[in-house]
């Protein structure tokens, strides 16, 4: 069997890392995509791989990433969206949206989209990694995705989290008759650099004594690791949402077809490139 391509993003440090080694001695093609050029470039030589380079908080390096990724690689049989984080206080980007949720939502649902086509004649997999955040803080409200009137770390996360799995249900509604299939899955609570720059208390977990009781990273990319390379269909379901190789239920609004359809309606007019965006 010929080597898969593997995009992953976030893949500098974390579970991306953690995933691109695993998936890279097993011998697959993995390219890595990391937001520092010091950090990717690090990982990408211990693995002998491609990288890239691109900042989900500005919109026009996505662009330009889909592009790269489109001409040097015929085929994508995996893309992997792992990038994303919990931010600190709110904060817009230079495309004039709420940082949590272009970082992790609408830049991961713009690539896909650029590289649409290319999945789908791969026959491809898509990869969301959300949180279980998603349902103890996500309470979606469509006409407030930039989080003016509401925010806080943790609401924004969840938020953004419960779209990164409205996402995956739509993208299986839409594209899995034309051979894309998809799923997205929280990885658990581990042992990584996350939330360290929040103001969100989840950050006392990773930046205290209790840092130790977390799983390390290579046991949190065990999920993404199978669904990129285990059989949909036959063995994890299309349009899912997984933890620990097994379908969790969602927060309810995850469930909502409507909300699903709406979302990705306003992730394309977000993303549009007319859309003005915020002077720096």
């Amino acid at each position: 069997m010929s080597k898969r391509t593997i995009i992953i993003t976030g893949a500098s440090d974390g579970i991306g890392a953690a995933a691109a080694r695993k998936l890279s001695a097993d011998g697959e093609h993995v390219v890595i995509v990391g937001r520092s050029p010091a950090k990717t470039a690090s990982i990408a030589d211990d693995l002998d791989v491609d990288y890239f380079v691109a900042d989900f908080a500005r919109l026009d390096e996505v662009r330009t990433l889909a592009a790269e990724l489109r001409e040097r690689y015929p085929r994508i049989d995996v893309l992997a969206n792992n990038a994303g984080g919990i931010m600190g206080t709110r904060e817009l980007t230079v495309d004039g949206h709420e940082k949590t949720f272009q970082v992790n939502h609408l830049a991961p649902f713009l690539l896909t989209t650029l590289l649409i086509d290319r999945l789908s004649e791969s026959s491809a997999t898509v990869v969301n990694t959300s949180s279980a955040a998603n349902s103890v803080f996500g309470k979606f409200d469509l006409d407030d995705l930039d989080a003016e009137r509401s925010y806080s770390p943790n609401r924004a996360y969840g938020n953004a989290k419960l779209a990164n799995i409205l996402f995956t249900r739509e993208l299986h509604h839409r594209y899995h008759d034309q051979g894309i299939s998809a799923a997205a899955f929280h990885p658990g609570v581990v042992a990584t650099g996350f939330a360290a720059d929040s103001t969100s208390v989840m950050r006392l977990i990773y930046r205290t004594p209790l840092k130790r009781f977390l799983m390390p990273p290579e046991q949190g990319a065990d999920t993404l690791t199978w669904l990129a390379t285990a059989t949909p269909g036959t063995d994890w379901i299309s349009g899912e949402y997984y933890e620990k190789r097994v379908v969790q239920k969602a927060n309810p609004q995850a469930y909502d077809p409507a909300l699903a359809a709406a979302l990705w309606a306003r992730s394309e007019a977000m993303t549009h490139e007319s859309a003005a965006p915020v002077p720096e």
